[in-house]
């Protein structure tokens, strides 16, 4: 029989509770008991969904309260100073608190570690920090723990680690920086494998049969130092004796393939949704004993298998192979909803085409039954729904705009130019009038209890059209006045009205589609719910010219009209998978460009355009970059390209490398560009000072991913690390990135600092 097993399970919950728990914690409104108890509740409800579902072999360690990196990190020891971690005692779930947010119900508050994107996914992931001569030990426990909890309820299961060779990659210090560049990095594992070893063997002694090793690097390109430390590394883990699955995903393993070559593991999973080609090579580099996982069905989207063609594909392996074949995601289900069976409000056509994590495991246990040739009723009904479901969808009148698609093709021969930058910039300060470091936010204010509540009763038909409106302005004039009490000078109208930066947009675009309860998990506590791309996507009405006007006609200075970008609406959506990515994303441009357009005939003088995944959706290997930047950078000016000189362009990025892809960040050529620098104290300054960028730049000063407020003195000192790298008539001040998250406590006192800090650095200047 086919073995099925899972890579991982959504942690969050349907109604995520794990939010609501940890932020209750945080709060001081629930005691750790009470998380505690939620967390272990929710592992023992998703070990029993998974093996309800025929999964033979059970996640464990797949759970984590902020990120499973920070987990790991928190088990080897590897806790930065600041934290004041004694060396001989457990790391506490408040010191994971605290290198996650800066702070927890205990302990002293501390910089946070830094956060970025977990490889090509919109998840974020904190950054082991590494030092020379740094040492590891086992210091928590929660890893053996959770192995025994599940076997008490007689789980057979496979504990999920990341590998050592990825944990080292993702890290970075003083003395590393993050990636395959830095070689350096790997005089730390031979500090590291023995906590490794000792980590198997206490699996080992636990009756564990499989642990699985997450080494998604192996989808990257490495150099030949880090494809070489494998074999060093995997034969001292195989001397504790127990089965390693490695694990990759997300991209083929292309020239990373010849590290299997002999390689002292039990099997290997491979990504057959991104890189379906590589199957072949791969079994043809198995030893005589080792399984192959075969991860056929998609992890990271929401659309059903199409388990005919999976199986086709698997056939002839499985005959080779015999019970060596596993069948089980691409990668782990945490990049996907808990369970459609909660989306009772969706149209049952569209509802049909969709598959969450809990359909998923389904949608392998009747693969496993079709490859295995054991049919029962069971798998004959769901294999006979599967295909209907896809019949469906591809001959469905809902997906295809005859009018969207000649406009597409029109727009060919649209110009993408604007008039160089030192020529718009003289024309947008004369017409601006700002100070030297104007002061700015990125876009959206805190999102009061009371606000959502007025969303979600209007939407529920509670309140009329009217009263919403008469709420949602009162807000908005509410953050204008403040925004002039505290002396800011480019206000937004702090966006009450969007429940999220993708779905708010989506909502009002044909061609996407909405969930109730598809929550995924972006990092820690924070979840998205991304709206569904079945179609053709197509601009009905403007969609937020109406309320930029409306906080424009408060004020007398400029209010900016605020955008989500087409490749980040693209990268934070579930995209359709029946055309090119290319081709959606430039049907989101010309929606967008209508808007933008649209916003400037309004009046609105400055539009900030996000675009925070720009970098996320790079392919993970740079032989494919040109491709993917040219149409990500085309879509950006496409929207942007219609405006006239003295119309500021802005657009923001944030959690992002910016070294490799700086000449395509210079050629999106906004006006001005606001980014993450907080968290890693002006480094990514770096790749913009070197390569000299020619427009403006707004530096984030403060860290609104941590409740704490920053001193003067702090963001004042980043800001004079930004002038001493690139032009100080060029730079703004601005927190880096939207305060939607923030209580308005801590979001008051941090925006009247960061005004005070911007007059320091004015006074600075003048006296100069």
């Amino acid at each position: 029989m086919t073995i099925i097993h899972n890579l991982g399970f959504p942690r969050i919950g349907v109604q995520r509770e794990l939010k609501r728990a940890q932020e209750a914690y945080w709060n001081g409104k629930a005691s750790a008991e009470e998380l505690l108890a939620t967390g272990k509740a929710l592992r023992e409800r998703h070990w029993e969904v998974q093996a309800k579902a025929g999964v033979d072999l059970v996640p464990v360690g797949d759970f984590a309260w902020y990120d499973q990196i920070l987990e790991w990190t928190t088990l080897l020891g590897a806790v930065p100073a600041r934290f004041a971690q004694p060396s001989d005692q457990p790391v506490s779930l408040d010191t994971l608190f605290r290198m996650a947010r800066g702070r927890a119900p205990s302990g002293k508050p501390a910089a946070a570690c830094e956060m970025t994107k977990w490889f090509d996914t919109n998840y974020h992931y904190i950054v082991p920090e590494l030092a020379p001569g740094q040492t590891y030990r086992i210091a928590r426990e929660y890893l053996f723990e959770q192995v025994q909890e599940a076997q008490a309820l007689g789980h057979r299961v496979k504990p999920v680690i990341p590998g050592p060779l990825t944990w080292l990659w993702l890290g970075k210090g003083d003395a590393f920086t993050q990636g395959a560049d830095d070689t350096a990095k790997l005089q730390l594992l031979d500090a590291l494998l023995p906590v490794y070893a000792e980590v198997l063997a206490r699996l080992k002694a636990l009756g564990v049969e499989w642990v699985q090793v997450d080494e998604p690097i192996l989808a990257l390109d490495l150099k030949p130092e880090w494809r070489d430390a494998y074999a060093r590394a995997y034969a001292r883990l195989a001397e504790s004796g127990v089965s390693i699955l490695l694990a990759t995903y997300f991209e083929g393993l292309k020239d990373n393939a010849s590290v299997l070559k002999g390689l002292p593991v039990q099997g290997v999973h491979i990504d057959l949704v991104r890189a379906p080609g590589q199957l072949q090579d791969v079994v043809s580099l198995l030893g005589q004993d080792q399984v192959l996982s075969a991860g056929i069905v998609n992890g990271r989207n929401i659309w059903r298998t199409d388990l005919d063609a999976a199986h086709e594909a698997l056939a002839s392996v499985r005959a080779a192979l015999g019970e060596r074949l596993w069948i089980a995601p691409s990668c782990s289900l945490l990049h996907v909803p808990v369970d459609l069976a909660a989306e009772t409000e969706l149209d049952a056509e569209l509802r049909g085409w969709l598959s969450f994590a809990t359909q998923k495991l389904d949608e392998l246990r009747w693969l496993a039954k079709l490859l295995d040739g054991r049919l029962d009723s069971e798998a004959e009904q769901g294999l006979a729904a599967q295909r209907a479901a896809l019949q469906a969808r591809r001959t469905s009148t809902r997906i295809h705009n005859a009018a969207v698609k000649q406009r597409l093709e029109a727009a060919r021969d649209v110009s993408l130019e604007r008039r160089p930058f030192a020529q718009r910039i003289s024309v947008q300060q004369k017409a601006l009038g700002l100070p030297a470091y104007p002061t700015t936010t990125i876009g959206s204010f805190p999102q009061t209890l009371e606000i959502r509540a007025l969303r979600r009763d209007w939407k529920a038909g509670g309140i009329s059209d009217a009263d919403y409106e008469k709420g949602i302005r009162k807000e908005i004039e509410d953050v204008i006045r403040f925004q002039e009490k505290i002396g800011l000078d480019v206000l937004v109208h702090g966006e009450p009205e969007r429940n999220d930066m993708v779905e708010y947009f989506g909502e009002l675009l044909g061609g996407f589609a909405f969930t109730r309860n598809g929550w995924v998990q972006s990092y820690g506590s924070r979840c998205v719910k991304p709206p569904i791309i079945f179609g053709d996507v197509v601009r009905p009405a403007p969609m937020t010219v109406a309320w930029s006007s409306y906080a424009q006609s408060l004020t007398d200075k400029p209010v900016k009209g605020m955008l989500t970008g087409p490749v980040t609406i693209l990268q934070w959506s579930f995209v359709r998978d029946d055309q090119p990515r290319e081709a959606t994303c430039r049907q989101l441009a010309l929606a967008l460009r209508d808007e933008v357009n649209d916003l400037e005939a309004a009046g609105i003088t400055v539009i900030q355009i996000d675009e925070p995944a720009i970098r996320e959706g790079l392919p993970l290997r740079r032989a494919d970059w040109s491709a993917y930047l040219a149409w990500a950078v085309d879509s950006f000016r496409l929207s942007t390209s219609g405006v006239q000189d003295d119309t500021q362009i802005h657009t923001h990025m944030c959690y992002s490398e910016f070294n490799d892809i700086i000449e395509s960040i210079a050629a999106m050529d906004a006006d001005v560009i606001t980014i993450e620098t907080s968290r890693s104290n002006m480094e990514l300054l770096d790749a913009f000072e070197a390569f000299q960028y020619p427009n403006d730049i707004g530096p984030g000063v403060y860290d609104i991913h941590s409740p704490n407020v920053p001193e003067v003195e702090w963001m004042v000192d980043l800001i004079r690390k930004a002038a001493s790298r690139l032009p100080g008539e060029r730079l703004w001040v601005n927190p880096d990135c939207g305060l939607k998250t923030r209580a308005w406590p801590e979001t008051e006192a941090a925006l009247k600092l960061m005004v005070d800090a911007a007059r320091v650095l004015r006074q600075e200047t003048a006296g100069a």
